[in-house]
């Protein structure tokens, strides 16, 4: 397992980038947005270092938002209320956009008159669906498990 550092800079960059903008589209305050790009961007530091070590992308989808979501647990007291809408904004940019729009795309040829290898373009677009909707699924679990879990803690 090799570490590219430019790679990691990259990806927890454009992770807090993003997460800023959904916080911005989600009317976050001024003192929140740098919450909201530090929670992008541990997010996609998180899943970049478990898909390098050979994690699905499921499975390290699913350790990011639950990192992300302990984080805002432990700065709950001084975050407040909005520690969870800062953890699903952290987590937004871990949604697999291209994957949704591949599925979308091959659901939308199988609709054509005369689908060319309709066979292949089912199984491929069944598998772009699945992929979207378990990297959903490990999202929401990842950020759900931790808050339960920590519920009654006081950090």
């Amino acid at each position: 397992m090799t570490v590219d550092l430019l790679h990691l800079l990259h990806q927890t960059l454009f992770g807090a980038v993003a997460a800023c903008g959904f916080g911005i589209l989600f009317n976050f305050g001024w003192r929140d947005l740098p919450w909201c790009a530090a929670s992008g961007a541990l997010a996609l530091l998180t899943r970049t270092l478990g898909q390098d070590a050979g994690w699905s992308l499921e499975a390290a989808t699913f350790g990011a938002a639950a990192t992300v979501g302990c984080g805002a647990r432990f700065l709950r007291a001084y975050l407040g209320m909005a520690s969870n809408a800062l953890a699903v904004a952290g987590c937004i940019p871990m949604v697999p956009g291209s994957f949704a729009a591949q599925a979308i795309i091959g659901l939308f040829a199988l609709t054509s008159p005369h689908p060319d290898n309709s066979g292949i373009m089912v199984v491929t677009t069944l598998e772009y669906m699945l992929r979207v909707v378990f990297t959903f699924g490990a999202i929401g679990a990842g950020l759900s498990i931790t808050t339960h879990i920590l519920r009654n803690r006081d950090f």
